[in-house]
């Protein structure tokens, strides 16, 4: 296998020291899923330090081992003055060598599914390196960059934030030749104070685009001034329904299983079957199309990649629950939740042919004041879309006195109660939405009615 880091490299790009020289075919901070070859780096976090998995690393096959303190009877050691600044460096110096084009995406919502979507329409192009799961942050962008193959020919960022001045420097770092912001909600309020204020920091990707980049915006949203200001002298492309949009939604045909999607791309009119309903998954596929256009690459040739494209667990994925009687349908949208995705992921739900549409929802985090108001402001989604609710947590308390009393299944204090609550009410024919935010932990109710297609199985 082709050496990703040099010893070096390793030595340029964290101005550290090796005790052994070596090389690394790969990165990792996880010796669950470090492969051998792989530089681990022992970063330190709340409750978990690294440096105690060293040797763990090492017997697992790794290269070497980047620290920033001695580890007892350890050798092929890159000895850095701090792990997580060395890893920042460390993406930063394949940034800088990178001959890839490399396009970020942020926004409320939508983001790691519009980078998916970026990367299965690039893959079509060639080699496309991307962000793994949600690795958004201060240590998820270094990491994703580092990982970047040489033979990358594009490499799709994502970039999160939950607090002002985060996004600035990652997109800095990241250096998009298109920067994409696929939505501006109220998801981290409690942080920010206002949308406006969500607004701004979601524009600050803005600020690190290469020369002759392009910021790729939503046309639709009540915040696209501030972001259009935002870029005065960038070049900006569009996506959304409104008229003079660069990439114009004409129609949407959803189905349980999708979309059949007319659009126009830059005056060109496409079609495309997205197999992923909703609106929302719409517009992310849109907002991709649109990257793939400012990238200059041929658009024909983008749908059709995008047409192999399937949402990933925790963000939409659908799969078959074999229960007693027959089969139940599981929507995992396990990983994040906030008023904007709620909705889009219950207007799934209602699209669902199913005996009941049950919603098991947590609570939605991080929104300060507004908290209780968001909660029961889903009501009337919930009444639409969902024929039974099960809910955690003290948020989604609001919203379940808000429903009818003939809709409401159960709440609990938290998503270890409601689990088996959940999977002692799911029964064949039943389609069953899971979402909340990642901090209320649902996919203890996903890995819970997991299991019951593993019991069905075994009592076969």
């Amino acid at each position: 296998m082709t050496d990703l880091l040099t010893a070096d490299d390793l030595l340029e790009a964290t101005g550290g020291s090796l005790d052994v020289l070596f090389s690394a075919t790969g990165v990792s901070i996880d010796t669950r899923t470090l492969q051998p070859g792989d530089l681990f780096i022992a970063l330190v976090g709340e409750g978990r330090d690294g440096h105690d998995f060293v040797a763990d690393a090492l017997a697992k096959g790794a290269a070497g081992a980047m620290v920033h303190r001695t580890v007892p009877g350890a050798t092929r050691l890159l000895m850095a003055d701090d792990t997580l600044a060395a890893l920042a460096r460390l993406g930063g110096f394949a940034r800088v060598r990178a001959t890839a084009r490399v396009v970020a995406v942020t926004g409320s919502v939508g983001k790691t599914t519009t980078k998916e979507m970026l990367r299965t329409a690039l893959s079509a192009f060639g080699p496309a390196h991307a962000a793994e799961a949600s690795y958004n942050n201060h240590w998820g962008l270094p990491l994703t960059l580092a990982r970047m193959p040489r033979t990358a020919a594009f490499c799709v960022a994502e970039i999160g934030m939950n607090h002002p001045g985060e996004i600035a420097p990652l997109a800095d770092l990241a250096r998009p030749h298109v920067a994409v912001i696929t939505a501006v909600e109220k998801a981290h309020i409690g942080y920010l104070g206002s949308i406006e204020a969500i607004a701004d920091e979601k524009a600050a990707i803005i600020s690190g685009l290469e020369a002759g980049g392009t910021a790729v915006l939503p046309l639709d949203s009540p915040q696209f001034p501030r972001l259009r200001a935002t870029a005065c002298g960038k070049t900006v492309m569009t996506f959304g329904t409104g008229q003079g949009a660069t990439s114009r939604l004409m129609s949407l045909e959803p189905d349980a299983n999708g979309s059949m999607i007319l659009a126009e791309i830059a005056g060109r009119e496409i079609r495309l079957r997205l197999n992923a309903p909703g609106h929302h998954m719409a517009m992310n596929a849109l907002a991709a199309l649109t990257a793939v256009h400012a990238l200059g690459l041929d658009i024909s040739q983008a749908v059709r990649a995008l047409e192999a494209f399937a949402p990933i667990a925790g963000r939409g994925a659908r799969r078959k629950l074999a229960l007693p009687g027959g089969n139940a349908l599981l929507l995992d949208e396990s990983y994040n939740g906030n008023g904007a995705s709620m909705r889009a992921g219950l207007d799934v739900l209602r699209l669902q042919p199913a005996r009941r549409r049950i919603a098991v929802l947590g609570d939605m985090l991080e929104l300060g004041e507004a908290g209780p108001s968001e909660h029961a402001g889903l009501a009337d989604a919930v009444n639409t879309s969902a024929d039974i609710l099960f809910c955690c947590g003290p948020l989604m308390a609001h919203l379940f006195e808000a429903v009818p009393v003939e809709r409401r299944g159960a709440h609990a204090p938290d998503s270890a109660a409601l689990a088996p609550i959940v999977a002692a009410a799911a029964a064949a024919g039943d389609a069953i939405l899971v979402k909340g935010s990642l901090g209320s932990r649902m996919k203890r109710i996903v890995d819970a009615l997991d299991s019951l297609t593993s019991q069905a199985k075994g009592a076969a």
